[in-house]
């Protein structure tokens, strides 16, 4: 190399390093301006919080909640994509939050199950989550007073409802759903061994049966054991040689385990639901839904009869289950959510014309239509 070459290759570096310095001194100042925002809008934040307490108002307010982040994402022109903005402005409201109030919040655990990570996207991290072992533990949680809210699974679009918590909506029907929480869910296969070695695979039974096919074809030597939730599936395969879970990716990171397999379940769009569960109704939203539980006379067309009143007040069903009524008599309990909010005067007028066809009815409550999250 020339010396003329070697002052060249010198003054582009020089170049380079004084472009770096300038576009390091603009983050720093623009870091500067996005704290002093930060904290302008936590001040408001805790000033609406003052005026709320003065009038007996709810600190977390899901449709609020819902609005801001459409209204950032639909503002969003990038290079940031949703998601990214979506994660950054739920902090910003969990820690403007936590300023009036600390929210305790119960979820089915250990840490980075899937009930977790959707209590995440739905508080963010500025609140006290509380682990605990049962979803009819969730439940009883809130219906203590111990926990503010709890998330629980609602609905999986493979494989359907959770019974256990639409079990606990008959043994609690006064606890009422206040938000919901969409989420994309991806299984992965983790261990610490190789695949051929693989002679147990733990998970959560609707994980499992998520990734029926995929397990079967890929892992057909391995027996197939349920445990309580996807975490405690990723503790076990971490303690236990030759043993693998079907859990996130955030399980794998927290219990120290290989990723051998990503996205596992055996249709791409797989999402559950969750419902956040509170003693309290949701504000009304403009984009609601009103979640329903009744019982209809044991006779030829009542059902029908129940549904054509959702008909007649043009009301759109997006949910519908039944669920044995654990009675002496064959009977069953009706699922329902539908589009609008208990305010609505034509969801007034249906749970009029409802109560008097149903032998019983319960409001689970109304709540915030959300987008599905990954």
């Amino acid at each position: 190399m020339t010396r003329k070459t070697e002052s060249g290759s010198a003054a582009a570096a020089n170049r380079a390093a004084s472009s770096l310095r300038n576009l390091r001194s603009q983050i720093d100042k623009l870091d500067l301006q996005i704290l002093k925002l930060i904290n302008e809008r936590a001040g408001v934040a805790a000033e609406i919080g003052r005026v709320k307490n003065d009038h007996g108002s709810e600190i977390f307010s899901p449709a609020r909640e819902e609005e801001v982040l459409l209204h950032v994402l639909e503002a969003n022109k990038g290079p940031l994509d949703n998601q990214a903005v979506r994660a950054i402005f739920r902090e910003i409201m969990s820690g403007s939050r936590a300023l009036q109030k600390v929210l305790k919040v119960a979820y089915l655990g250990p840490e980075y199950s899937y009930s977790h990570l959707a209590a995440v996207e739905r508080f963010g991290q500025a609140v006290e989550f509380i682990r605990v072992g049962s979803i009819a533990a969730v439940f009883e949680e809130v219906n203590r007073s111990h926990a503010d809210f709890g998330v629980v699974p609602l609905e999986n679009s493979t494989d359907g409802r959770v019974a256990d918590t639409l079990e606990m909506f008959m043994r609690l029907p006064q606890l009422k759903i206040c938000a919901e929480v969409r989420l994309k869910i991806h299984h992965n296969l983790l261990a610490n061994c190789e695949q051929q070695e693989i002679r147990r695979v733990y998970s959560k039974p609707q994980a499992l049966s998520q990734c029926r096919n995929w397990l079967s074809k890929n892992v057909p030597h391995a027996s197939l054991h349920e445990v309580a939730s996807t975490a405690t599936a990723a503790e076990l395969a971490q303690r236990e040689p030759g043993a693998a879970a079907v859990a996130s990716r955030q399980a794998a990171v927290r219990y120290g385990l290989r990723i051998l397999f990503e996205n596992i379940e055996d249709y791409p769009n797989n999402e559950t639901r969750f419902a956040v569960i509170g003693m309290h109704q949701a504000e009304r939203s403009g984009h609601d839904k009103t979640a329903i539980m009744f019982k209809v006379p044991h006779h030829p067309g009542s059902l029908v009869d129940a549904l054509n009143i959702f008909k007649q007040n043009k009301l759109n069903l997006t949910w519908i289950e039944s669920f044995p009524a654990r009675s002496h008599k064959p009977e069953y309990v009706f699922f329902v959510d539908f589009e609008g909010h208990i305010d609505d005067p034509k969801v007034k007028r249906t749970l009029a014309a409802l109560q008097e066809q149903c032998e019983e009815l319960s409001v689970l409550g109304s709540f915030p239509s959300s987008q599905t999250c990954e």
